[in-house]
């Protein structure tokens, strides 16, 4: 399976789910299925996926969002948590943990009542590419590994720069395009040798890890994406890859 795999082109009204095309008004179903699989074995999930480089990954983010406690915070398909975590732990202010599925929600709010920061976050159970919160009233909009799965990407971001104040930053951590080609195959065999059948073993879910293998694979490249940013309105637009480009962060500024 080469990293350069596209999906088959299909209808307009027709969207990638993995490597299927499904109607646009299915995939979001779809998705909340695969979530509500995974959710308590969501950070498992994520260790398996990245062989634990994840965590690494995700304190890297935090550092690239600069928490402040001047500062509030947007998590898009916020999940369990990870990342409004280590934003209130590292000093930043009020947080809203926003995600579209509710299992995911309710393990991140179960996750903040034990550690003590219910009173720091605002749960909002919402569709990134429609949210109920007024222009310009966030600070920073994070997003760390969910824009993949979502129905429009476009819209996701465009949201993320409406709701974003002037001098505001929208930050996504998410799988990209491997730039070391030594690496490729060894990530190919990895992700769909391996990790469909330890999703089987410990998760009782293959074709849930099938699919998120495949949803990586149909993840805009990095130019791609830095484009989609400029395109949504976003300025001074860069790109940082980790590990080789397995993935990478992407940061806009509303200006």
């Amino acid at each position: 399976m080469s990293d350069n795999t596209t999906a088959p082109s299909g209808a307009a009204d027709d969207i990638d789910f993995g490597y299927r095309r499904v109607q646009r008004d299915e995939k979001k179903t779809l998705v909340r299925e695969v979530f509500d699989s995974v959710a308590p074995k969501y950070d498992l999930m994520n260790d398996l996926m990245s062989l634990g480089i994840h965590r690494v990954w995700k304190r890297i983010f935090i550092n690239v969002l600069s928490p402040s406690p001047r500062r509030d915070l947007l998590d898009l398909a916020g999940g369990t948590g990870d990342i409004t975590f280590g934003w209130l732990d590292h000093g930043g202010g009020p947080a809203i943990l926003s995600d579209i599925n509710a299992a995911m929600l309710s393990v991140g709010r179960d996750r903040a009542m034990a550690r003590g920061f219910a009173d720091n976050i605002t749960f909002l159970n919402a569709d990134a590419e429609k949210l109920p919160l007024p222009d310009r009233s966030v600070d920073t909009v994070s997003m760390s590994f969910g824009l993949r799965n979502c129905t429009d990407k476009d819209a996701v971001i465009a949201e993320a720069r409406r709701v974003l104040r002037p001098g505001g930053r929208f930050c996504v951590l998410e799988f990209s395009r491997v730039q070391v080609a030594a690496l490729s195959p060894i990530y190919d065999l990895w992700s769909f040798k391996v990790l469909p059948k330890l999703g089987r073993v410990v998760a009782k879910d293959e074709d849930s890890y099938q699919y998120l293998a495949e949803s990586i694979r149909m993840m805009p490249d990095q130019e791609t994406l830095a484009g989609m940013f400029r395109k949504a309105g976003l300025g001074r637009v860069q790109v940082r890859n980790l590990s080789g480009g397995i993935a990478a962060i992407h940061t806009g500024w509303r200006l």
